[in-house]
């Protein structure tokens, strides 16, 4: 009898000197630029926990690349690999290049966002445009709650605990999504990979992904700023900040709310998203 498929565990593509698990769905029109999701940063958190929701609902109308980021989920975990924001953006970069994409829109979760920020920075041409969920990549001070989340060991208990500070609605809080989200916590590797990435004081990996401000008010994209006005782990403070950095930036901001817009408020975000990135291809068609 064949073992259940892991819904996590999607195509394994070379980046670099290591294999990243990308999910790969949808298909692109004509000069329609493929939208690459980057997760956050919590504990057995994978691109497909993440995005579940919102990938199937974008990819029916374009191509979705959802890559497990190396340290996080089923991408290769090298014994040699530095946990830094270099690191990462060299992954999406080599990531982009194996599957022969010139630009993408680019969505970033939490610790994401910092990603996409940074990799806009670093290589503008690259991203058409950005969407930042929740986003670090601001300075400020750590949260209990981020602190909590970075500083997780291992147990049921406590998984429960980190899902109440994600979510605002209890509702979402099941006993069967924390059994789940913390089996994938103790996968082998895992933990061992996330403890070393955030070790204490936390506070000096808050202030690492954050980027110069000059380069974030420097931004040339067009970008769709997201977050939950209930959000206990990144302050709803460095969405203001971003909107207000970022010369042509939008901010959306929901209500009972916590740092799971994507799963919180699913149907609006993916349409929110599918708004912005068509409103792109509206003006691209125009000036082809």
């Amino acid at each position: 009898m064949n073992a259940p498929h892991n819904p996590e565990i999607a195509r394994s593509v070379r980046t670099g000197a290591f294999n990243s698990n990308v999910h790969d769905l949808g298909a692109s029109k004509p000069g329609q630029p493929p939208v690459l999701f980057i997760h956050g940063s919590g504990p057995g958190v994978s691109a497909w926990a993440n995005w579940r929701l919102a990938m199937p609902v974008i990819a029916q109308d374009r191509r979705v690349i959802a890559p497990d980021m190396v340290g996080f989920g089923h991408t290769d975990r090298p014994s040699n690999i530095t946990y830094h924001m270099d690191t990462w953006v060299q992954q999406a970069l080599d990531l982009l290049d194996a599957l022969g994409i010139e630009q993408a829109d680019v969505v970033g979760n939490s610790f994401g966002g910092a990603l996409s920020l940074a990799l806009a920075i670093r290589a503008p041409q690259r991203v058409r445009r950005l969407v930042l969920m929740g986003s670090v990549g601001v300075p400020f001070p750590i949260t209990p709650g981020l602190d909590a989340v970075w500083g997780y060991e291992p147990s049921l208990a406590t998984m429960k605990k980190l899902l109440d500070i994600f979510a605002f609605s209890r509702a979402l809080v099941t006993d069967e999504l924390a059994e789940l989200r913390y089996q994938a916590s103790i996968h082998p590797g895992f933990q061992e990979s996330f403890s070393a990435m955030f070790p204490a004081p936390r506070q000096r990996w808050v202030d690492a992904m954050a980027s110069p401000e000059a380069a974030i008010r420097a931004l040339p994209h067009e970008t769709l700023i997201v977050h939950g006005r209930e959000d206990r782990v990144i302050p709803l403070q460095n969405s203001l900040t971003l909107s207000q950095w970022i010369p042509h930036s939008q901010l959306h901001v929901f209500g009972h709310c916590g740092h799971w817009t994507q799963i919180e408020h699913a149907a609006r975000f993916a349409q929110l998203v599918a708004n912005f990135l068509e409103e792109a291809d509206a003006q691209a068609d125009k000036t082809s």
